[in-house]
């Protein structure tokens, strides 16, 4: 399958992934781990990052003797022609739902938070437009552009993050282990798909400039969003407890609506760019995603064509849900807890059957270094 020329070295690879995954910490993702982990939801994030080690470890394994290929191609050659198709169909088919899901939270947050007056359609039209159109510049210039603003929205979160603590409680933080050890691993392992989009990454695998930056920025990529989850949610319980925070439908942005900062008096106001910024990268990086995927089973060379109909597909299944901001939080549960078992079960799977085609056997040790 042809792939666009340019390819994106480790720093934007770690950027990608860095807004991808860890912007989850701005949307409903908090509110669902404080459901049943209590203030103990950073340390379910945590465990949940020591799962998602053995499908990434073990997709990475695969990936270490198929550097050439993408998640799709290593999937066919793996399963065959008819059932890696069908078990494509079945990512592509998840990926979009998650897509779909996710685009809809942001909307609202934009809709409810920030622009309550502008009709969700309007907001929704152009998300998509302007992702379709990051998408559709191809993998280079979403890595360049992650890269680029990488440092600035990182450090808008430290700050956040730096003031949030130092007007939260400590005490609310305890008990340590909200409900209980096995209510917390229970979270883990219910939602370990939070961090499903490693398994999605194989679809630029052959896109990142060396195996050795692969995986080693994955590797980096998982410590560092596991931090910018992880941290937050301490904060979110120190500043409003967990009771409260598990009611809010999306705590960081009641976060920067509460805490105060010198002079400023609409502290929002100044994360809120850097936040639609990342937005926009986030959702251009999926739509890449989904239409490599969909090119792939398609066997459509020229993929990017794909975006503007999958834009369309998205804003119109996107805009139907009534009363979203409960809708979309049920409907998110769902797909997390769907995707779940194929996040854990399907690298497995795939070194499992390489194993026994003997796709190992002539690899040297300097082959997964």
């Amino acid at each position: 399958m042809k792939q666009n020329k340019g390819k994106i070295g480790i720093k934007e690879y770690v950027a990608l992934i860095s807004l991808s995954v860890g912007a989850k910490l701005s949307d409903d993702t908090p509110s669902i781990i404080f459901e049943t982990s209590r203030n103990a939801g950073w340390i379910s994030v945590i465990l949940i990052a020591i799962l998602s080690l053995i499908p990434i470890i073990a997709l990475l394994r695969v990936f270490s003797v198929h550097k050439e290929k993408n998640l799709h191609e290593v999937i066919i050659h793996l399963f065959g022609k008819i059932l890696g198709n069908f078990i494509s169909i079945i990512l592509l088919i998840g990926g979009t739902a998650a897509v779909i899901i996710d685009s809809g939270v942001y909307v609202d947050i934009i809709d409810t938070m920030y622009f309550p007056m502008t009709p969700t359609i309007v907001i929704y039209a152009i998300l998509m437009f302007v992702c379709g159109y990051g998408a559709k510049r191809g993998i280079e210039q979403i890595g360049s552009a992650s890269w680029l603003l990488f440092p600035y929205i990182k450090v808008t979160l430290l700050i956040a993050i730096i003031f949030t603590f130092m007007e939260g409680n400590k005490g609310y933080i305890f008990p340590i282990w909200g409900e209980g050890l096995l209510e917390t691993a229970k979270t883990s392992a219910k939602y370990v798909s939070i961090y499903a989009d490693f398994l999605f990454l194989g679809l630029i695998a052959p896109l990142v400039t060396s195996f050795k930056d692969l995986k080693k920025g994955t590797f980096l990529s998982l410590f560092i969003v596991t931090l910018e989850i992880s941290i937050p949610l301490v904060a979110f319980v120190m500043l409003f407890d967990y009771t409260t925070a598990e009611m809010l439908n999306y705590p960081f942005h009641e976060m920067i609506r509460y805490i105060h900062i010198g002079f400023m008096a609409n502290v929002e106001t100044f994360f809120f760019p850097f936040w639609l910024v990342a937005t926009f990268i986030r959702f251009s990086f999926y739509l890449y995603l989904v239409a490599t995927l969909l090119g792939g089973i398609l066997k459509i060379k020229e993929f990017e064509y794909l975006i503007p109909l999958l834009t369309a597909i998205i804003l119109l299944i996107g805009i139907i849900p009534e009363n979203p901001s409960i809708t979309l939080y049920s409907m998110r549960k769902i797909i997390l807890g769907l995707l779940t078992p194929a996040f854990m079960t399907l690298p497995l799977t795939m070194w499992f059957l390489a194993k026994i085609r003997g796709d190992f056997k002539n690899e040297t040790t300097k082959d997964f270094n």
